[in-house]
């Protein structure tokens, strides 16, 4: 039986790289169709019971140089916000129009590490909305003492994908009708020793930032609607 369901997954893997191989190479891409994105504009510096910090709380982890960072993003933004119980949480987006290929947003379990980090936690999760569940990676990492609990999604088109082979599908749909799809990285991390705590502060972070925004917004943020 369980050979049976590989193969018959290896033939669907199969199938799905020879229909994309009759696609015509996609032309255009579906940032061009949508308003140009800010993300210093779209992401409010207040909301619910967050502000963006004075100063900075701790160092983002961004570990490409600005040369690669232009290259592989068409925005960027981080910033670092704080409660009214003084907890902080360090975001970082990152934008990019074309998704193809070496333009693929850079993940944090390859970033993280090229920082020094060490990790402890990488698991597949998902993050319950009012619009709905996204789909999200729970990571923990260490650099000596400091200890930083993330969560990430990454959005390609429309919607939240988790894994290579969501990704080619969706790329798949849109490689059908000569698109490019464009991508965002959302990516929350605290500095916490807890990071069952850290993980449920993040999901409460980021439920007040997707109802701050309008519906627009919030679909090229997240793929959800509503």
């Amino acid at each position: 039986m369980l050979k049976h369901r590989i193969a018959l997954f290896i033939a669907a893997l199969m199938f799905t790289a020879s229909v994309g191989a009759m696609v015509a190479k996609p032309t255009k891409k579906v940032a061009d169709e949508l308003p140009q994105i800010s993300l210093a504009t779209m992401i409010p510096k207040q909301f619910g019971n967050w502000q963006e910090a004075p100063l900075r709380y701790a160092q983002v982890v961004n570990p490409q140089a600005q040369e690669l960072l232009d290259k592989l993003y068409t925005e960027v933004l981080s910033r670092t916000y704080v409660n009214d119980q003084g907890y902080y949480i360090m975001l970082s987006l990152a934008y990019g129009s074309d998704q193809r290929g070496s333009m693929q947003a850079h993940k944090p379990e390859v970033c993280y590490p090229a920082q020094g980090f060490t990790l402890q936690k990488n698991d597949p999760g998902q993050l319950a909305t009012d619009y709905g569940d996204i789909p999200v990676r729970r990571l923990f990492g260490n650099l000596r003492t400091r200890e930083e609990p993330i969560t990430y999604w990454f959005t390609v088109g429309d919607k939240a994908v988790q894994g290579t082979t969501q990704k080619r599908l969706v790329d798949l749909r849109y490689g059908l009708t000569g698109r490019i799809p464009d991508g965002l990285l959302f990516r929350m991390s605290s500095i916490d020793g807890n990071p069952l705590q850290a993980y449920q502060i993040q999901d409460q972070f980021a439920n007040a930032l997707l109802k701050s925004v309008t519906p627009d917004q919030r679909k090229r943020l997240s793929g959800l609607g509503g």
